[in-house]
């Protein structure tokens, strides 16, 4: 993955559900609205954080982020993603392959439990008023959903830097408005002395 790249995971019940003969992953690869506790910051992802790449992006679905893993593609029709009031649903209707049979046959029996999603970050939102940094995803680039044996937040040093770099332009702006006062205070103090001076 390239550098700007980051996973996120979440617990949620996955379920393999027969369908016309084929065997459907079904479950959230991401939750709205759910604060992160990501150690030195927490997050969240808006509504809506889907919904351009959904419309342009040919996400893949892999088991553990492996892309030699490949569960589904959405332009071959085996994967559907929607973005609903919950999250990003995923289906995934899973290959007659080794990798397909054996993760339908995880999910089932409950060793697997968990999806992920790899992405990248088009627009986010930095709060500092509190100790703890807070951070809002709203918009990503999607690349892969994938059902994972071990749920991790992955990529928080990409996010760290995301959050540096906010910290530095909140602080330049901070420092810009400062030095905007100081200059309109300057400027009228100098016409109320002009004006004193003047007798106007």
């Amino acid at each position: 993955m390239s550098d700007d790249r980051e996973r996120r995971s979440f617990l949620r019940p996955l379920e393999v559900r027969a369908d016309q003969g084929a065997m459907t992953l079904t479950g959230y690869a991401a939750v709205f609205g759910q604060a992160t506790d990501l150690g030195p910051f927490r997050e969240q992802i808006a509504p809506g954080a889907f919904s351009d790449t959904l419309r342009r992006s040919d996400v893949r679905a892999l088991f553990n982020h492996d892309a030699s893993k490949v569960l589904g593609r959405v332009s071959a029709g085996t994967l559907r993603l929607t973005e609903d009031a919950t999250g990003l649903s995923a289906e995934i209707d899973l290959p007659d392959t080794t990798d397909g049979r054996d993760v339908r046959e995880l999910v089932r029996r409950g060793d697997v439990s968990g999806m992920s999603f790899g992405f990248r970050v088009l627009s986010d939102r930095w709060d500092f008023t509190d100790d703890d940094a807070f951070r809002t995803i709203e918009a990503v680039e999607l690349y892969e959903v994938s059902a994972v044996t071990f749920p991790a937040y992955d990529g928080t040093s990409i996010a760290l830097r995301s959050r540096d770099q906010a910290l530095r332009e909140r602080r330049t702006q901070n420092f810009n408005a400062a030095r905007l006062r100081l200059r309109l205070k300057t400027d009228l103090d100098l016409m109320v002395r002009s004006k004193a001076s003047t007798g106007v």
